[in-house]
C-alpha cells in the first residue's frame, strides 16, 4: 500500500520535482528569447564568435542567406537532405569493418539493421534494435550517430521556424531559407549547448575517450568486457536534440553515461530545454509573448498531470508481491537505486513527452498504468514538450483544430494568432494528427495477425495484455520518433526492422510536410486583428487546448488501452 511509503519521502519527491520545473522554466524563457534573436538574424551574445563561422559556412556551401524559399522548395530541400543522410549512414554501417577508429574490429551491420538504423537517425528516432556496444565502431558513432543527432534535430527546428514565419508573414509566398535555418540551429543553439552539457557530464564522470574495450573481473572472479568511447559528447546531443540512443546498452542507467544524481538532473533538463523554449521563442518572434506563455502553460500542466499519475502508480507498487511473502511497497523493480523512484519515473516521463527515448530504468518493469502514461505521451504527438521543433508543430496542429471547432460553435470564422483558418489548414492539421495515430494501430494489428512474428518476438511470459502493450509501445515509439522500447519485444528481425523503418519515416514526414503546407498557406494571408471573443492567451484557451489534447488522444486509443495496460492493471489488482 502507498501508506508504507513515508510521507516525508513523498514530500521530498515533490520538492525535487518543483525545483526541476522551476529551473526548466527559467532556462526556457531565456533560451526562447535567445532563439528568437538567432532565427530573426539579429545580433546576439554569440554573434561575435559564431557570426564569422556562419558566414564561412554559407560561402563554403554556396548558400545565399538572402534567398528565400516557398513551402514546396523548403520541403524538397528537406527531403533531399534527409535522403542523402540515409544513404551515407547505410553505407557507413555496412563498411565500418574497413574504416578507421574501430579498435574492437567490429564487422558490418546486417543490411536490414543498417537500413533501420539509418532511417532512425535521420528521423530523430534513434531506435536501436541492435547491441550498440558490440555493433558500432567509434567512427560510426561519431560520423553516424553524433553528427546525425545534430542534423536531424536541426531539421526539426528549421521546419518549426518556417511554421512560425507563416504566422509572421503577410501576403507572401516565402518562408525563409532551409539551409540558413539549419545552419543557425546547429551553430547557435545545438553546438553551444552540447559543449556546455558535455563538460558538465565529464565533470561528473561520463567517459570521453577512444580506448578499446577493457576487461574487468567481478567479485565472483568472472571476466567482464566494459566498452569505452566518446560517450559524453554523444549523451549531450542525444538529450538536447531529443534523439535518445544510448552509447551503452543500459542507456542512461549505465554509470558511464549517467554516473551521479546531478548528471541525472542535467540529462533531464537537457532533453527538455529546447522543446520547452520553443513556445517562448514563438511568442518573442510574434511580438506577443503571452501567446507563447499560454502554449508553455498547456505543456507544463499536462506534464505535471502525467508525472503525477505515473508517480502515484509506482508508489502503489505491485500487490502480487504480498502473495509471495515479499514486503509490498513502492515499485523499485527495474529502477536504478542511484536515482530512486522519482529520478527513474520523471526521467521516463520526460523522455516520452519529448520524443527523446532515453531511459535510466527498465521501462518493461513499470506498473501497467505507468506504461499507459508513457504510451499516451507518445500517441498524442509528444506535445508535452515534444521533440525539438516537432512538439511545437504538433501543438499548433491541436490549436488549429481547437480554434476551428470553437469558431463553429460561436458562429464566426476561425482565426489563430492573427491568421484566418480555412478548411485547407484544418485538413493538413488532421493529417498531421490523425493519420499517424491510425497507422500506429494498423501496424500493431498487422503484427498481431502474424502468429510467427508474434510468437518469436515476445518472451513467453509476455503474452496477453502485457504483450499487446509491448507491441503498441513499439509502434507508438517508432511512429512518434521516440526510440524507447519495452524490452519484451525482440525487434532485431527482418519484419520489425522493415515495419518500424516505415513507421519512423511516416511518423516524421507526416508531421513536417503538413506543417510546411500550413505555413505556406498562412504566409499568403493578411494579418487580421486578434479575436477578443476567445483570446488565445487566456486561461480558458489553455484549459480547452489541454482538454482537446487529452480527449482526442484518449478516444483514439481507448479500445487498445483497455485491452492492454488497463486490463493488465485490473488483473494485478483484482
Amino acid at each position: 500500500m502507498m501508506s508504507s511509503v513515508p510521507s516525508s519521502w513523498i514530500l521530498q519527491l515533490f520538492l525535487q520535482l518543483a525545483l526541476l520545473l522551476s529551473i526548466l522554466t527559467i532556462i526556457s524563457v531565456a533560451l526562447g528569447e535567445y532563439m528568437a534573436r538567432v532565427f530573426e538574424g539579429k545580433k546576439n551574445i554569440l554573434s561575435f564568435f559564431i557570426g564569422p563561422i556562419e558566414r564561412g559556412c554559407y560561402r563554403l556551401f554556396g548558400i545565399d542567406p538572402s534567398s528565400e524559399m516557398d513551402w514546396k522548395e523548403y520541403v524538397i530541400n528537406l527531403l533531399i537532405f534527409n535522403a542523402i543522410g540515409v544513404v551515407f549512414l547505410f553505407l557507413l554501417q555496412i563498411t565500418q569493418q574497413w574504416l578507421p577508429l574501430n579498435p574492437q574490429n567490429l564487422g558490418a551491420m546486417r543490411w536490414d539493421t543498417a537500413l533501420n538504423s539509418a532511417i532512425s537517425l535521420i528521423t530523430n528516432t534513434n531506435w536501436q534494435s541492435y547491441d550498440n556496444e558490440t555493433t558500432t565502431s567509434y567512427l560510426t558513432r561519431l560520423l553516424g550517430v553524433n553528427l546525425q543527432n545534430f542534423l536531424s534535430a536541426a531539421s526539426g527546428i528549421a521546419v518549426a521556424i518556417a511554421l512560425i514565419q507563416g504566422f509572421r508573414r503577410k501576403t507572401s509566398f516565402l518562408l525563409g531559407n532551409f539551409w540558413v535555418n539549419l545552419t543557425r540551429a546547429i551553430l547557435y543553439v545545438l553546438l553551444p549547448l552540447a559543449v556546455i552539457m558535455s563538460l558538465l557530464l565529464v565533470s561528473q564522470g561520463v567517459v570521453q575517450n577512444f580506448s578499446p574495450t577493457i576487461t574487468a573481473f567481478t567479485l565472483q572472479g568472472e571476466k567482464q568486457s566494459i566498452s569505452q568511447g566518446p560517450a559524453a559528447s554523444n549523451v549531450a546531443i542525444k538529450h538536447l536534440g531529443s534523439n535518445g540512443g544510448g552509447v551503452f546498452n543500459a542507456n542512461s542507467a549505465h554509470p558511464y553515461e549517467n554516473p551521479t544524481p546531478l548528471s541525472d538532473y542535467v540529462e533531464i533538463l537537457g532533453l527538455m530545454i529546447i522543446a520547452a523554449a520553443f513556445p517562448f521563442a514563438f511568442g518573442a518572434m510574434l511580438n506577443h509573448r503571452r501567446q507563447g506563455a499560454a502554449i508553455f502553460t498547456v505543456m507544463l500542466l499536462l506534464y505535471i498531470t502525467v508525472v503525477g499519475i505515473a508517480i502515484w502508480a509506482e508508489l502503489h507498487g505491485n500487490p502480487l508481491l504480498e502473495k509471495l511473502g515479499v514486503h509490498h511497497g513502492a515499485n523499485m523493480e527495474g529502477k536504478e537505486v542511484r536515482f530512486g523512484l522519482l529520478g527513474s519515473t520523471v526521467f521516463a516521463i520526460s523522455s516520452t513527452t519529448t520524443s527523446t527515448g532515453a531511459v535510466n530504468a527498465m521501462l518493461d518493469s513499470f506498473m501497467p498504468l505507468s506504461s499507459l502514461i508513457l504510451i499516451f505521451n507518445m500517441v498524442i504527438g509528444e506535445v508535452i514538450f515534444g521533440g525539438v521543433g516537432t512538439g511545437f508543430i504538433v501543438i499548433i496542429f491541436y490549436a488549429i483544430l481547437t480554434m476551428f471547432l470553437i469558431g463553429l460553435m460561436i458562429g464566426r470564422s476561425s482565426e489563430l494568432y492573427g491568421k484566418k483558418l480555412e478548411p485547407y489548414e484544418m485538413v493538413m492539421a488532421i493529417i498531421g494528427l490523425i493519420v499517424p495515430a491510425m497507422l500506429q494501430l494498423v501496424f500493431g494489428a498487422i503484427t498481431c495477425l502474424h502468429y510467427d512474428v508474434l510468437h518469436s518476438s515476445l518472451a513467453n511470459h509476455n503474452h496477453g495484455a502485457h504483450g499487446l502493450t509491448e507491441i503498441l509501445y513499439a509502434f507508438a515509439s517508432t511512429m512518434g520518433n521516440n526510440g524507447s522500447v519495452l524490452r519484451g519485444v525482440g525487434s532485431n528481425t527482418l519484419f520489425y526492422n522493415l515495419m518500424t523503418a516505415v513507421a519512423m519515416l511516416l511518423g516524421r514526414f507526416l508531421v513536417l510536410i503538413p506543417a510546411m503546407a500550413i505555413a505556406g498557406s498562412l504566409a499568403q494571408k493578411k494579418l487580421i486583428p486578434v479575436s477578443s471573443r476567445f483570446p488565445t492567451a487566456s486561461p480558458l484557451f489553455v484549459l480547452v487546448l489541454a482538454g482537446m489534447i487529452i480527449v482526442l488522444g484518449s478516444l483514439t486509443f481507448l479500445p487498445v488501452f483497455v485491452l492492454g495496460p488497463i486490463l493488465e492493471h485490473l488483473t494485478i489488482f483484482s
